[in-house]
């Protein structure tokens, strides 16, 4: 099981919170004690200020390399989360065709004896072209009218030769 960026981001925030605020009561219990420590210093005559434990305490750096981690812990978590996602799926504009039906091959296995003069010639210029071409561009390389490419196309597609996409004005004639 994979865990998504998003989800990395969220869990890595969660805990980023957590710890703050953890860390925030620790630095303020530490402040109190220190405070009450140099007071009780301050109080006693035989005591100088060198002397405070709270002044040899090595917390503070501790705290901050904590504090640290905890913004590196958030500033990943953000990051994470506004990651842009990839999207698996390409859709193909009217001016181009996606990716995976311009390098498409023929699944399916097709008789070329049982098909007319009109559809192996089709079936041909679209085995040429990688498997796909648009409508257009078959009327114009073999010189069919639109009503001919279209009634042959029906035939093929019916056959389950053929599928016909629609992309703006035109259709993408893909081989199955």
């Amino acid at each position: 099981m994979t865990i998504a960026p998003r989800k990395w981001g969220i869990i890595l925030l969660v805990v980023g919170i957590i710890l703050f605020g953890i860390l925030a009561q620790v630095k303020v219990n530490i402040d109190e004690r220190s405070t009450f420590l140099c007071k009780l210093v301050a109080a006693d005559p035989a005591l100088t200020m060198e002397e405070c434990p709270a002044h040899k305490d090595s917390t503070s750096w501790l705290l901050l390399v904590a504090f640290g981690i905890v913004f590196l812990l958030l500033g990943s978590g953000f990051y994470l989360m506004f990651l842009p996602v990839e999207k698996t799926e390409k859709t193909a504009t009217s001016a181009t065709l996606a990716k995976d039906e311009v390098y498409r091959k023929p699944k399916k296995e097709v008789d070329l004896k049982q098909l007319s003069e009109e559809e192996q010639k089709l079936y041909a210029l679209l085995t040429e072209n990688k498997g796909s071409l648009y409508q257009s561009d078959l009327v114009s390389k073999t010189g069919f009218s639109k009503v001919q490419i279209t009634r042959i196309l029906d035939r093929m597609e019916g056959a389950g030769i053929i599928e016909r996409k629609r992309r703006g004005m035109t259709n993408v004639v893909i081989l199955q």
